[in-house]
């Protein structure tokens, strides 16, 4: 139907006869002549309507309105000069050359568009409406063909370093791993349910057990969560497992993957190897286990500078036996009202019962604004200017309590006046970034139990394992501090203050996944209805292996640009959960319920009187 693409002529095809298809992109007349500028998804082309080329032609296109689908028929001609004055247009790829339309054919009519495809749309739910138009912009199209090239590249390294791309299962098991699993009802076993997979994370360490040695694929997982900007209900993910690995070999190995992928889809080199933090350090610098060091603002502590402090708040903190620990935004000591009270609100969201601030006008501290600097005393001032460097002009922000809490809370007003400052403004490095060593278990109070920090398959560090075993029969006087410090062998790679994925070496024995689940809970009997298809699986000389999983739409967000994952995905489903173009979820009729033998609770709402 065509023979070049609308991106694909040049001075060089001038006086060849092309065939041309795609997209009314605009229409202009000027004096009986019509110029259209023609679209499809690689470029686009001018074509010229002369009625005394084709009078019928001519007046056809005339009437050509945005988003008809058009095949034109011409002659490659160089554009002229008007008065002396030339119409190329150094904008457009083909912007030297015009066809000169002895034919057209309209394939097909649009209808008056809900919006505009040259402009950018804030209704996004308007854009979900009609994703089958918004996929047409320059800006979607870049995005699909990059992610497309994210994919390509992936496979291409793996399959080059002996992986085999295995697909596991969509139909599962519903297993305690994290978050709320989508359930299918099954009609052939009524009352029993599949899960579709959070992650394929049992049966690709199964695969290890069967002998495969090194897979992946990109995988479709399903988690029932809360959405946000990086977060869908149905999203996909690099998966990796091998055999035979440790932490440094799964390094190199994405390392060289990601190498690959940025230098595939955007020409861009990145560092061949990634600097290192344990999750403790990245806390207590950052306090982030995913943090974007992209800007300074390091946490510092200060717990020995105020110990004896007159403010409560602090030396309370610490006589209690947490911490005091701050950091300097450099240069926004005229941070607005408004500011400050979003930083407070920020803080209070973090879980902080307010914000402690100093904001520095001079050397002079009498004239620092602050609702506690004049319960200091010289000395503990002058410990704080030489530990947070602190001089006119700065905005000291502070956090006092239990450490990780801190560490957390400072984190977030970190992040904050970073973007009150805009101090990433055309920043346009990839700082990439290992964090390591991560908390095997942690402890949920409100529920008085233990949970796995990734899951229940992580391996402890070596040191680790033994008092893994010990501590679950141990006689300990707080339940809280069962499982304290236990480290894993876990490791997430971040880019930006992203996590681009996460991984772990894997428990490979019995003994120990069963002191693990014991750690988490499950009983005996759980263990076996729930797992015993691993453990079983365990008892027959599974090999030492390891893993990881990349996000896809996270990876591709990134290297496109975009601040949402729903920019580069296809047909994604909004910030509810629902597919708005098609409607989804929706009602299923009655007789579909009975033949799974269920039945809807949700009670019919009364229609609206008249």
């Amino acid at each position: 139907m065509r023979t070049h693409h609308c991106n694909e002529l040049h001075h060089s095809n001038i006086g060849e006869t092309v065939t041309l298809i795609g997209w009314v992109n605009s229409n202009r007349d000027h004096g009986g002549v019509s110029f259209i500028d023609l679209r499809d998804r690689e470029g686009m082309t001018q074509c010229v309507f002369r009625p005394e080329e084709n009078a019928q032609a001519a007046e056809l296109a005339k009437a050509l309105r945005s988003e008809d689908m058009i095949q034109v028929t011409g002659v490659v001609e160089q554009r002229p000069e008007i008065e002396g004055v030339s119409t190329i247009n150094p904008d457009m790829a083909t912007g030297s050359i015009e066809v000169s339309a002895s034919e057209l054919k309209v394939i097909n009519k649009s209808e008056v568009l809900p919006f505009q495809l040259d402009k950018e749309l804030s209704n996004e739910d308007l854009r979900m409406k009609y994703r089958f138009l918004d996929l047409r912009r320059a800006r979607m199209t870049r995005n699909l063909r990059l992610r497309h090239r994210i994919t390509k590249s992936t496979r291409d390294f793996l399959d080059e370093d002996g992986f085999c791309e295995i697909e596991t299962p969509i139909l599962s098991k519903s297993t305690p791993e994290g978050a709320r699993d989508f359930l299918v009802p099954s009609r052939m076993h009524p009352g029993s349910f599949y899960a579709l997979p959070q992650a394929p994370q049992q049966y690709k360490q199964l695969l290890m057990c069967g002998g495969i040695e090194k897979y992946f694929q990109i995988a479709r997982c399903f988690r029932d969560e809360d959405l946000r900007a990086d977060r869908q209900p149905e999203f996909s993910q690099i998966d990796i497992e091998a055999s035979f690995v440790t932490p440094d070999d799964m390094h190199k190995l994405v390392e060289g993957l990601l190498g690959r992928v940025f230098k595939d889809a955007l020409d861009v080199e990145i560092p061949a190897t990634f600097d290192r933090l344990t999750w403790h350090e990245a806390m207590n610098t950052y306090g982030s286990d995913k943090p974007d060091r992209r800007f300074g603002y390091h946490l510092t502590e200060l717990s020995d500078e105020l110990k004896d402090c007159e403010f409560r708040v602090f030396s309370g903190a610490i006589a209690n036996g947490g911490v005091v620990k701050a950091f300097n935004a450099k240069g926004f000591a005229g941070a607005t009202q408004g500011q400050i009270e979003k930083l407070t609100q920020t803080a209070i969201e973090a879980g902080s019962k307010g914000l402690a601030y100093i904001q520095v006008r001079d050397e002079d501290r009498s004239t620092w604004r602050s609702p506690f600097v004049k319960r200091m005393t010289d000395a503990e001032v002058e410990a704080l200017r030489e530990k947070l460097d602190i001089e006119p002009g700065d905005l000291i922000l502070f956090g006092a309590g239990e450490w990780e809490s801190v560490c957390e809370v400072l984190g977030r007003i970190r992040l904050c006046c970073a973007e009150l400052q805009d101090v990433l403004k055309d920043n346009d490095e990839l700082n990439f970034l290992w964090v390591t060593e991560f908390p095997l278990l942690g402890y949920d109070e409100e529920e008085d139990k233990w949970n796995a920090v990734h899951h229940p398959f992580t391996r402890p560090l070596p040191e680790d394992e033994a008092k893994l075993i010990a501590a679950t029969t141990a006689e300990v006087e707080e339940e809280s501090q069962r499982y304290a410090g236990l480290r894993a062998q876990a490791y997430d790679v971040v880019l930006n203050g992203y996590e681009l994925g996460g991984g772990s070496i894997r428990i490979h024995e019995a003994a120990l996944q069963s002191a693990l689940f014991t750690a988490l809970g499950v009983t005996e009997e759980e263990k076996v209805s729930m797992f015993g298809h691993i453990l079983d699986a365990f008892k027959f000389g599974a090999p030492p292996h390891g893993g990881i999983a990349l996000g896809l739409d996270r990876l591709a967000m990134l290297v496109c640009g975009e601040n949402s994952i729903r920019e580069v995905i296809a047909f994604p489903k909004n910030n509810r959960g629902m597919d708005i173009m098609s409607a989804s979820p929706a009602k299923v009729d009655a007789l579909q319920l009975r033949d799974l033998r269920i039945q809807s609770t949700v009670k019919e709402k009364a229609p609206e009187p008249v």
